[in-house]
């Protein structure tokens, strides 16, 4: 999936290939594969490996991650919402990484994908494994996985016209005075920490709407029900984070402090997608119940003072 990431100021004069291995998260090697397979773009041309990186430059990435053949995996774990033969909406467990790459090539869900559903393999990186979109690895919930290369090319670009609606569960830092909000503030590479993102000046557009579903008088946290208008990396932990109720368990945009709803990893959850059925069905929506770490979490708050526990 292409990527439109900025050079930070302390990676300029860097080689690209460096580059482009500490801004994605990946090994120097698929860093190198992919720049020379034409995967880097910068204002249009095609980049080298020995090139340097110049900051506040945007380069244009899209991974080549095949270095190795990506192989079935029965032991990975996840459940099947949805699937026919078009498409499939897995509920990812917590814990699971996606997508290979990072020197991982065993057990992910695409290693798991191509277990249970071999006929996937025949789309290959090029198509993703027919895995349309991305959720973190401690993130738990929905993602879409295409069946066929039509379908994938549609839900792809469903996605970029952003006619995919997301929702997600969320339990925040702190208490709201408003019940719903808005937050449209650009998301950008963090210059300090190249492998985390947040609000910033010429980062790209992300906009992220809330809505409040319970608090508690005696918990300084809050239940929302979170909806992306766009997907960028990071966004609701970063968004969340900027209007200071970062979100519990997040071990690096969150509170910084255990607090009584953490549940030992991020407290996010995509629990519903709505998208237009790539055979022109029309539109449908999956849910996905919270898993038992969340589910035990809310137990242990209690009865919420106001609001409800979906």
């Amino acid at each position: 999936m292409r990527e439109q990431l900025e050079i930070p100021v302390e990676l300029d004069g860097e080689r690209i290939d460096r580059a482009v291995a500490i801004l994605c998260g990946v090994s120097r090697r698929i860093a190198r594969s992919t720049i020379e397979a034409g995967g880097v773009v910068r204002r249009g041309d095609s980049l080298s490996p020995s090139d340097r990186a110049v900051a506040g430059d945007v380069i244009e990435i899209d991974l080549v991650i095949d270095e190795v053949a990506v192989e079935a995996d029965i032991d990975v774990e996840f459940a099947i919402a949805y699937e026919d033969d078009d498409v499939i909406v897995v509920d990812k467990p917590a814990g699971v990484v996606v997508h290979p790459g990072a020197g991982r090539t065993g057990g992910t869900l695409a290693n798991g994908l191509l277990a249970r559903i071999p006929a996937i393999a025949d789309l290959g990186p090029e198509h993703r494994w027919g895995i349309v979109h991305r959720i973190d690895r401690d993130t738990s919930g929905l993602l879409i996985v295409a069946k066929t290369p039509s379908a994938f090319d549609h839900l792809q670009a469903a996605l970029k016209e952003r006619e995919v609606n997301r929702r997600y569960l969320t339990l925040v830092a702190g208490r709201f005075t408003n019940t719903t909000g808005t937050i449209d503030a650009p998301v950008g590479r963090d210059h300090a920490h190249p492998t985390r993102m947040t609000v910033a000046e010429g980062g790209r557009h992300a906009r992220t709407h809330y809505r409040r579903l319970a608090d508690w008088d005696d918990q300084d946290e809050s239940l929302m029900a979170v909806t992306l208008e766009t997907g960028r990396t990071h966004q609701i932990r970063v968004h969340m984070r900027a209007i200071d109720h970062p979100i519990i368990g997040d071990p690096v945009y969150g509170p910084g402090r255990r607090m009584a709803g953490d549940p030992g990893r991020t407290w996010l959850h995509a629990e519903a997608l709505t998208f237009e059925h790539p055979s022109g069905s029309g539109p449908m929506t999956v849910h996905a119940a919270l898993p038992a770490d969340l589910v035990g979490s809310l137990d242990g708050l209690g009865r919420p003072t106001r609001g409800a526990v979906e």
